[in-house]
């Protein structure tokens, strides 16, 4: 299945992200044939957390300070707890995760990954799902939370937790089907 040939893909990690919420998508991601990259504060290897216990580790891609958004088509939030909360204090992962919004380009959230996306100021006004622990910061930043597997907003799907991952990557595949024209257009011009 090659519904994403050509959709360059970000995913945006720092140590301590939710291993199957960033290895599941990916693999949803690269077997519709789309070319996920990691991008990460850590310059050689970011860590996962593997539910309770630290997890794998995974070679970085792309460091976040030389990795530019207009590289990419869409872009990938993996949770986990510890890892939003460093990529939300970062001023360079708030800035790249921004930019995607800004040039309308399609995101996708898990699990406390909206508090990257409460720190870019656009989360007002959208519906989002996220694990229930957000739930108040959502609200407090301007969007409404909501309690489901998956939501579609605009250019952002955002599930709450690792049980939501295959109702995530069926809308997550579709929101980033549509990049795929775009990216091909803005590549032969």
């Amino acid at each position: 299945m090659d519904t994403l040939q050509g959709v360059r893909v970000a995913i945006l990690i720092d140590n301590g992200f939710e291993q199957v919420e960033m290895t599941e998508p990916r693999k949803a991601l690269e077997d519709a044939g789309a070319e996920v990259r990691i991008v990460s504060p850590q310059s050689d290897l970011v860590r996962s957390w593997k539910f309770t216990e630290w997890g794998e580790s995974y070679p970085v891609q792309e460091v976040l300070d030389r990795a530019q958004p207009s590289q990419f088509d869409a872009l990938l939030l993996p949770g986990g707890v510890m890892n939003p909360d460093h990529l939300r204090l970062n001023p360079k992962a708030v800035a790249f995760v921004k930019a995607f919004f800004d040039a309308s380009k399609p995101v996708a959230a898990i699990c406390h990954a909206p508090w990257t996306i409460i720190e870019t100021g656009v989360a007002r006004g959208r519906k989002i799902a996220s694990w229930p622990s957000v739930r108040t910061d959502l609200r407090n930043a301007g969007a409404e939370w909501v309690d489901s597997e998956v939501v579609v907003d605009g250019n952002l799907v955002s599930s709450r937790k690792p049980d939501d991952i295959p109702a995530f990557n069926r809308e997550m595949l579709k929101l980033f089907g549509q990049a795929q024209g775009k990216a091909q257009a803005a590549r032969k011009s």
